[in-house]
């Protein structure tokens, strides 16, 4: 009998690679078809380790087959990938269980033919662990192209992408940021202070043997040191949101006590609505947007669960002008980009990102933010965000949408919020989280303060 959880890796990366899900909706997916805490987690690990380390499993694959990867069918594919993966990272599984799963999930796919072949390769593999045919880290790190055959195929990333970092960045940054996204982060909470603070979330997460500590710059965030949050009471009560911990600091940029009249005009999942709404202690109006019926109900129930009473959801494209009569005093735009910041969180971004999707992606975006600056009141504050790596995305936007605003100026971040620390915003007073600097994945936001017209 397979395994139940390479079972349900196998049919998570099958549902990433046709394209009939992202990684962590096919997780969430094929949850449901196993009982057993242990398989969830080890299906999640290998799906994911997968998407991290893919470049370097078919680099191999291919070294050891003598085939390319476009000559092998794509169920084959990933049976080796995933049972690669395993000999090589998951090393306390015994190797002779991993072949033998592998050989008879090929026979259970219909690849029975190909069952010699999966069990010759991933034998080689097996053996030659210590001594693999992976491009070593180069000498001379200005030798460009051994840096990129080493961060493409070694630290499994896309070449462009690591062109960019390598021409952008240098090498040893370059490289602690795609090390950075190859190791799994902690689980991340955010305490909810519409119904407990941090440390009263601490001790009820100590009652169900969840062991945290403070996170080193969000206020409200926790890290997970020990055991399961998601099983306790604290889900079904409400008592916090699992929220990355760069993505916890945008809402800071809404100001300490945010004003009577918000926008959140890309709201879902929920969790910088959220933290808004309890920013707020349950006073003015908050209104969150979103596009897709499926966001906007995940939006809703994000909502509920928080207990936010002045949170009124509203379906709504940012892409076309807003339908509100009224201004805001502040209006958020978290815009939908490329994702590249998070690459540790999300692997499989980087393999369905392509460097020709950033002018299609960065033209939205400067239009997103021109229809919210519409909503924004005389005086009021609008905030821009992103979770890319990548300048046209971020500091150009903000050039962009000043050339066309000149009723807009830059806010410096410490002064939207002294709770940042300094050390998180740029010389230019953008908030800037990096790996490499400060352990975050890659978020990016800018303040903006619409000027007081004179009558």
């Amino acid at each position: 009998m397979i395994a139940p959880a390479r079972v349900a890796a196998y049919e998570i990366l099958r549902a990433v690679s046709t394209g009939h899900a992202d990684l962590p909706t096919a997780i969430a997916l094929a949850r449901g078809s196993l009982h057993d805490d242990r398989d969830r987690a080890l299906a999640a690990e290998i799906a994911s380790g997968v998407q991290r380390w893919r470049a370097a499993l078919d680099h191999l694959i291919v070294e050891f087959s003598k085939r390319a990867i476009s000559r092998l069918d794509a169920e084959i594919v990933e049976i080796l990938r995933l049972s690669a993966y395993q000999l090589l990272h998951l090393t306390r599984v015994p190797a002779s269980a991993v072949v033998d799963d592998a050989v008879n999930l090929a026979g259970r796919t219909g690849k029975r033919s190909a069952s010699g072949f999966v069990n010759a390769v991933l034998r080689t593999i097996s053996r030659r662990r210590d001594s693999l045919p992976l491009p070593q880290r180069p000498a001379d790190p200005s030798e460009r192209t051994a840096a990129l055959e080493y961060f493409s195929i070694t630290l499994s990333h896309p070449r462009w992408l690591a062109a960019r970092w390598y021409d952008r960045l240098g090498f040893d940054t370059a490289e602690t940021w795609l090390r950075f996204n190859n190791t799994p982060g902690p689980v991340m909470l955010r305490a909810n202070r519409l119904r407990l603070t941090p440390q009263q979330l601490t001790d009820r997460l100590a009652a169900d043997n969840v062991r945290v500590h403070p996170a080193p710059f969000a206020p409200d965030g926790l890290i997970v040191d020990e055991g399961q949050p998601l099983r306790g009471a604290g889900v079904g009560e409400g008592w916090f949101v699992v929220q990355d911990e760069a993505s916890q600091l945008v809402p800071l940029l809404a100001g300490e006590h945010p004003a009577a009249r918000v926008l959140d005009a890309c709201a879902s999942p929920g969790g910088k609505t959220t933290a808004m709404a309890a920013a707020m202690a349950g006073r003015g109006l908050l209104v969150a947007c979103d596009l897709r019926d499926r966001r906007v109900d995940l939006l809703r129930r994000t909502v509920a669960a928080s207990g936010a009473t002045n949170v009124c959801v509203v379906q709504a494209d940012l892409l076309e002008p807003l339908p509100f009569g009224s201004p805001f005093d502040c209006v958020l735009v978290d815009a939908p980009c490329s994702g590249l910041g998070t690459l540790r969180r999300d692997p499989d971004i980087r393999w369905r990102r392509q460097e020709s999707d950033l002018p299609a992606l960065a033209a939205a975006e400067l239009t997103m933010l021109q229809h919210a600056a519409e909503a924004v009141a005389n005086g009021g504050r609008l905030v821009y965000s992103t979770c890319s790596s990548e300048p046209e995305e971020n500091e150009g936007i903000v050039e962009a949408f000043l050339a066309t605003a000149p009723g807009f100026t830059v806010v410096h971040a410490s002064e939207a919020n002294a709770r940042l620390a300094g050390t998180l915003i740029d010389a230019r007073g953008y908030l800037r989280t990096q790996p490499h600097l400060h352990g975050l994945e890659a978020f990016f936001g800018a303040v903006f303060e619409r000027n007081l017209l004179r009558p």
